[in-house]
């Protein structure tokens, strides 16, 4: 164990990992798919471990492969560093950021992870609060960069950068959605899911009544979660022990929520482009869960039903 590990399987071996796939990560490292493998074959035998599960198309790490994951971001986060404290171009200062609680625990994470790596000596500042009010502190310059959802609401000034599909959701461990009244956890009045939502069951004649109302996607989700009511979310936002409904219990199917961009108008700085960048790179490679012909578990831990593949939009459609 005496010699290096290399730096370059490491950081084939982190692609794979956040991208899902050898072959995605193939790209991403601009390799052939074989040379990747062969990469990961190395490494797994200076180690002296599989790091890797494999079940046909797809892989997933073992024990030895976690441990791994965790040295490896380090390594390569202190590798970046390293090179940018002697790089006199690289960029300083802080950039302002906002989204809303739906999208933080699942788009986040990636967008850090990249940003950081390419601009470690950055300050990121983050809000997050309802797609609405994210749009006023663009517009007064509070904010230099957005996330925001139901881009209709914002089309002559967004970028489209994502499309998520929209679902209604129960408890797993429960079967509030059978009620005759169906009780509902949504946002506030003039959120768009829940203006769909309660537009659909309008007009299948269902009858519901709102029962929990709030912008905090936590209170929404532990409604949900502790059976109390059923709730529309993007599938972003699924958890474990959540359940989607559509037409085999009787909910109809929703329109698909876009994610789009905002840039303030004072906001022209490199930073803000690189952080966009990494926005549009980051939320047009994550996959969503493949389509089965029955129930199954998303990515998330969530069990759904089949629909029809949704791509990603990495432009604002026609």
């Amino acid at each position: 164990m005496s010699t290096p590990l290399d730096l370059d399987q490491i950081k084939t071996f982190v692609a794979i990992v956040d991208s899902g796939s050898f072959t995605r990560a193939a790209e991403e490292v601009f390799k052939t798919q074989s040379a990747v493998s062969m990469q990961m074959r190395k490494l797994e035998e200076r180690l002296h471990v599989p790091l890797f599960e494999r079940n046909g198309r797809s892989v997933r790490l073992t024990e030895d492969g976690h441990r791994l994951l965790a040295y490896a971001r380090k390594i390569l986060a202190l590798s970046q560093e390293t090179l940018s404290a002697f790089d006199e171009d690289a960029m300083q200062g802080h950039v302002r950021i906002g989204l809303p609680d739906d999208y933080a625990d699942r788009f986040l994470p990636e967008i850090l992870a990249r940003f950081a790596r390419s601009n470690p000596l950055v300050e990121l500042e983050i809000a997050c609060e309802p797609s609405v009010f994210l749009a006023e502190h663009i517009e007064k310059g509070r904010l230099d960069v957005a996330l925001v959802s139901d881009c209709r609401d914002f089309s002559n000034i967004a970028e489209i950068v994502r499309r998520e599909p929209l679902h209604f959701v129960t408890s797993a461990a429960h079967d509030v959605h059978n009620r005759s009244i169906l009780p509902l956890a949504l946002g506030r009045v003039d959120c768009p899911w829940r203006r769909q939502g309660c537009k659909a069951l309008d007009a299948m004649g269902r009858r519901y009544r709102v029962l929990f109302s709030s912008w905090s996607a936590q209170i929404v989700t532990s409604a949900v979660l502790s059976g109390l009511a059923v709730s529309v979310l993007p599938e972003c936002a699924l958890r474990p022990g959540m359940r989607v409904l559509g037409p085999y219990e009787g909910f109809p199917h929703l329109e698909a929520t876009e994610v789009g961009v905002l840039r303030a108008r004072n906001a022209e700085g490199p930073l803000v482009t690189a952080l966009i960048d990494h926005i549009r790179d980051s939320l047009q490679n994550l996959v969503p869960p493949a389509t089965q012909s029955r129930p199954h578990m998303t990515d998330s831990g969530a069990i759904r039903l089949p629909r029809a593949a949704l791509p990603n939009a990495g432009s604002r459609p026609a």
